[in-house]
């Protein structure tokens, strides 16, 4: 209701402010019919004035006209007096009374002169005037008109805009109003169902509250009889209880050791090059054992450095182990990882070792300073790795005090509070990038030493390629500390989280005592559960097994039969083998024999040829070889077109040569393709009726097979035999309707197996006729 009456409150106030704008629209309207008006008003007067300025300019075009002409007239008056002159000197006497005339006749025309020019003079002051006067008012005028279009234009704009304006409000509003009547009466309708859902709601919280009252009841007195005592108030036997199983949480943490067993591998294989071939470097700079030898320093720490694999891999071992003891089925709490105190101990030799060797790398340093060879940069860069290793050894310690701590739970869990347990994981975060800081400090300062030093003049190959080692070794050493600082930043959290399996309020570890206790139960619990989940066999129906024996007594039988049919054909592959091979060994007999008799022919056509070529003389030889060629052409012309020949075997499809010579190789090659293709066209058929029979023989078997198991049946159920003797006998006739079929098949098949029969002996009388006329075809060839 609150919202209905919002919306009608704004509702109003919109079309107040469309009431408002609808006045001013109107006030805007007539200030542009007013405008609009006076515009037309001033283009009109703008005409008139236009017309008169037409007016005045064909007056003046006049006036000017008029102008010129007397102007022509006043020239020829004044040649005229110039010439009247010159003739009244010469006649002054005799022409007194004339000179009088035309005196009056000048002061005359000068007079009138005078007043033409006078008004000339006059009517060009006042077109003047005029002219200026128009111009004046018409640049008045236009500029007025200019200033009124723009003012029009101007309303226009704004009178467009504001009726586009208020048309978008008007579409708006209505919008807005359909919006909120569909709104409203949706708002209604979730009114009516959220009164509905209430009753409901109601209706169901009271069922439950009678419900959850009644179980309350119920656990109250199952507690009071069954329940001894309560094992949450103590700590010792709540220890012992098994908590609740988080799948998700160990693969997550087995998958987090993972990582961190392949960061630590390769941070083990990183610092074992690191100490072989700083033991390398010590062995040859700055004194070669190769050719002098070292300092009794140097020895030892040489000889420490040897030493590194043992403290060096127990490392990877160690962190082996624990990701070994974290697996799917048990909790992974620290008070469960004692794996971790074996990692621990293996750090903590290592930091041993790193003690060890420290001040004998100080050392070995100082004496590369004291060396002739060493320039003030080698000893700034020495120094600055004097301090990076006594950093990189703090680094080590803090790491092992770290983790020294995390493993106490497992052993000592009275050494450690839980809630501690939060900043030391942040302690180890820093401490990993502390050292992840200081191994590139190290990375920095040993690459700036290693150029230097190859720069010197006695700087050996062998030093370059060690200091080449040392400076990969120290790279993938801060490329496996970056790694492992960001790896444990990044699952900080997930390290933090729950590490305890004890009550959440509880400020120590549980003993490790229970929580292996606690472990063993788990295993029996989830072995009961597994006991409990097994699953029943279930039995098969009595009609289906009955069913089923049916089809394993047919099958079985059918294999039986599959078998013989198989034992069949392999042996009659086998006799085909023997055939093929004896076929094939006759073919080879016959190729040797055909290769003979055709060197026997070529060897004669030579011997005949070359007889002739030793007669003839060159002429003749040429001829004969033009002649010859011509012929090849002819023959290879007529071999081209195809020659059918029909007989018993089948369409023999050969190429004829010359009427007169057929060529011998070209046919024996047509031929021996033909009777090929033949005979495999017919071993193909032969096979395919083999397997035809033998199809048809399996079929009648596995029927015969059904026709014995029917009788079985019909013996064990003779009872339904006299209900059902109408469906048995239509039965038997079919079966025998299908007797007579297969066995008229059967007999089918034994005629197209005699007449296969016949047609291969029929083969092998036409291929003795082939080695027959191969024979006639060698004499013929031997006689040519």
């Amino acid at each position: 209701m609150a919202a209905t009456a919002e919306l009608q409150g704004k509702y109003q106030k919109l079309a107040q402010e469309y009431s408002k704008l609808r006045a001013q629209n109107q006030v805007l309207k007539k200030g542009v019919v007013d405008e609009q008006a006076n515009s037309a008003s001033l283009k009109e007067q703008l005409k008139m004035k236009d017309q008169s300025l037409r007016k005045l300019q064909q007056e003046m075009d006049s006036l000017a006209f008029r102008n010129q002409q007397l102007a022509k007239r006043v020239e020829l008056l004044q040649d005229e007096l110039a010439l009247s002159e010159s003739k009244g000197k010469k006649n002054k006497k005799s022409s007194e009374a004339s000179s009088q005339l035309s005196q009056e006749q000048k002061n005359v025309f000068d007079e009138d002169l005078q007043k033409k020019i006078e008004e000339n003079e006059r009517l060009h002051i006042q077109f003047f005037e005029a002219d200026e006067k128009h111009k004046h008012l018409e640049s008045e005028l236009r500029s007025r008109l200019e200033v009124l279009e723009m003012e029009a234009a101007q309303h226009q704009a704004v009178v467009e805009g504001l009726t586009r304006k208020y048309m978008d409000a008007i579409e708006k509003l209505q919008n807005d109003k359909a919006k909120l009547e569909i709104k409203s009466q949706a708002l209604e309708r979730e009114a009516k169902d959220c009164r509905v859902r209430t009753e409901e709601c109601q209706q169901q919280l009271r069922n439950l509250h009678s419900d959850l009252g009644s179980r309350l009841d119920e656990s109250l007195h199952i507690i009071r009889e069954k329940v001894p005592f309560n094992d949450t108030r103590s700590r010792q036997f709540n220890a012992l209880n098994v908590p609740l199983h988080n799948r998700r949480r160990q693969l997550k943490l087995r998958d987090l050791v993972g990582q961190a067993l392949a960061f630590v591998q390769d941070l083990v294989t990183a610092l074992l090059n690191f100490h072989t071939y700083t033991e390398q470097r010590v062995q040859i700079f700055p004194v070669d054992s190769a050719t002098d030898t070292i300092s009794p320093l140097n020895q030892k720490f040489s000889q420490y450095l040897h030493e590194n694999a043992s403290y060096v891999r127990p490392l990877e071992e160690g962190m082996l182990l624990l990701f070994e003891s974290i697996t799917e089925d048990t909790v992974t709490v620290l008070e469960t990882t004692v794996k971790l105190k074996a990692f621990s101990d293996y750090l903590t030799s290592y930091v041993h070792f790193l003690r060890k060797i420290l001040p004998y790398q100080l050392k070995s340093l100082e004496e590369e300073c004291e060396s002739s060879l060493c320039t003030a940069a080698l000893r700034a860069r020495n120094t600055e790795l004097q301090n990076d290793m006594k950093k990189l050894t703090a680094v080590f310690e803090k790491l092992h005090m770290y983790i020294s701590l995390l493993a106490l739970p497992s052993t000592k869990p009275d050494r450690l509070l839980r809630t501690n347990i939060g900043s030391v994981f942040t302690h180890v975060a820093s401490a990993l990038h502390r050292f992840h800081d200081v191994m590139k400090d190290i990375s920095k300062h040993y690459s700036q030493k290693a150029a230097l030093e190859h720069e010197l003049p006695t700087a050996t190959q062998k030093l370059i390629t060690t200091n080449d080692c040392i400076l990969s070794s120290v790279v993938a050493l801060t490329n496996g500390a970056g790694k492992v600082a960001s790896f444990f930043g990044n699952n900080l959290d997930c390290f933090t989280a729950s590490l305890s399996y004890g009550p959440e309020g509880g400020t120590e570890f549980i003993n490790p005592l229970s929580a292996e206790c606690m472990l063993q139960y788990k295993k029996k619990a989830a072995a009961y559960m597994k006991l409990l989940k097994k699953p029943c066999c279930d039995s098969v129906p009595y009609e289906e097994a009955l069913a089923n024996r049916r089809i394993l007594l047919s099958s079985t039988e059918s294999r039986e039969g599959l078998a013989q049919q198989v034992q069949q054909s392999l042996e009659k592959i086998a006799k085909l083998e023997q055939e093929k091979e004896h076929w094939m060994l006759e073919a080879q007999l016959a190729k040797i024999r055909l290769e003979k008799e055709n060197k026997k022919v070529a060897d004669k056509l030579k011997n005949s040829g070359s007889g002739l070529l030793i007669e003839a003389s060159p002429e003749t030889s040429l001829l004969l070889n033009a002649s010859e060629h011509e012929k090849e052409v002819v023959t290879e012309k007529v071999l081209r077109e195809p020659i059918k020949c029909t007989s018993l075997v089948g369409m023999l499809t050969m190429t004829a040569c010359n009427e007169e010579v057929p060529e011998a190789d070209t046919r024996e090659d047509l031929i021996k393709n033909h009777y090929t293709a033949r005979i495999v066209e017919l071993t193909s058929q032969l096979q395919l009726a083999d397997s035809k029979s033998v199809h048809f023989h399996a079929e009648c078997r596995a029927l015969a097979k059904r026709l014995s198991l029917a009788e079985k049946s019909k013996e064990l159920s003779a009872e339904e035999m006299r209900q059902s003797r109408q469906s048995i006998t239509r039965l038997q006739d079919e079966l025998t309707t299908t007797k007579r079929s297969y066995e008229d098949q059967l007999s089918m098949m034994s005629d197209h197996l005699c007449s296969m029969n016949e047609t291969l002996s029929k083969q092998r009388e036409e291929i003795d006729t082939l080695k027959l006329t191969n024979k006639g075809n060698s004499k013929k060839n031997k006689s040519r």
